[in-house]
């Protein structure tokens, strides 16, 4: 069975929704459709997906944060969070668990405009690979999401003039680092180990997308486990609508 996964850092769903987001859906036609940063709360948008369930992680803040899940397959379990309360108030994780793996779609913390949240930033890196590393004992595990994080340079337009920067610090590559070395796979540069210039995020600011001057950010990550499954990996540079692009993996399962 061939099984598509799109993750989209939207940026306000209902903003997206105004302009073309439907629209991306239907032609994307995902098994599961992976949302990050849907900045709004329970009962603000009804949207109808024939043939979806839906799944939905908000912040306590209003208008902040936010994720959510779109699957035609229904999941044997749905865990909101991870289950330690200083990192569970701003609607960052959702767990689905299936037969043969979990899929966690993740909007990492931002370190912020002078690293203010950085500290914090590595306790969640820290805890969050603690419950990847929980769940990867019993089955496969796919993260998507926003990670907020330029792994390489090979990943960022301008390394140089961000390195220090919120999302392209030393520390925030070496904890990406630890977690692929910990047994995960990033699956785009599985496929494509040397490919430049593509990116996922773009500032909305110096006409940043028009000169491709991009960041990688977005990712699925696999376990190792599931390597032989993996079929392809792609990033849809072509839409539009947030400032993020959608991601995609397919797997065989």
């Amino acid at each position: 069975m061939n099984l598509k996964f799109i993750s989209w850092n939207v940026n306000g769903l209902r903003a997206v929704v105004s302009k073309n987001f439907m629209e991306a859906f239907n032609s994307l036609d995902a098994d599961f459709f992976c949302l990050q940063e849907t900045k709004l709360q329970e009962g603000q948008i009804d949207l109808a997906l024939d043939g979806y369930h839906q799944y939905w992680n908000y912040a306590q803040k209003k208008g902040y944060s936010g994720t959510a899940i779109f699957t035609k397959h229904k999941p044997l379990s749905v865990f909101y969070g991870m289950g330690i309360e200083e990192h569970d108030t701003e609607g960052r994780v959702i767990t689905l668990e299936y037969e043969k793996f979990y899929l966690v779609t993740v909007y990492t913390p931002n370190s912020q405009d002078e690293l203010k949240r950085l500290d914090y930033r590595m306790k969640w890196e820290d805890d969050f690979k603690k419950y990847l590393l929980s769940l990867s004992q019993k089955k496969g595990v796919i993260i998507c999401g926003d990670l907020n994080v330029a792994h390489e340079e090979i990943d960022i337009k301008n390394p140089k003039t961000n390195h220090h920067n919120a999302g392209f610090t030393d520390e925030e590559r070496n904890k990406m680092t630890e977690l692929l070395q910990s047994g995960f796979l990033d699956s785009f540069r599985y496929f494509y180990p040397e490919q430049k210039d593509i990116y996922s995020w773009w500032s909305y600011r110096f006409h940043a997308r028009e000169k491709n001057a991009g960041w990688r950010i977005d990712y699925f990550l696999v376990s190792q486990s599931l390597q032989q499954n993996l079929k392809g990996a792609s990033i849809h540079t072509e839409i539009f609508g947030s400032d993020h692009c959608p991601v995609e993996l397919n797997l065989e399962l």
